[in-house]
């Protein structure tokens, strides 16, 4: 089976992560014109969030 986990970086996207491989950066500030995908738009935006881990079974 693989490890999924889902890094919410500190101020940016989330990125899901499968056996350590980052696959996909999501939006998390709402402003991006790719959702969900990121597109750097959290740094024009000033979002501001902390950063997060959570490992899916």
């Amino acid at each position: 089976m693989s490890k999924v986990t889902i890094k919410s970086m500190e101020n940016g996207p989330s990125i899901v992560e499968v056996d350590g491989k980052a696959v996909q950066w999501l939006c998390r500030c709402g402003h991006s014109n790719k959702k969900p995908s990121c597109d750097g738009s959290h740094r024009k935006a000033e979002f501001k969030a902390p950063a997060s881990e959570t490992k899916v079974l």
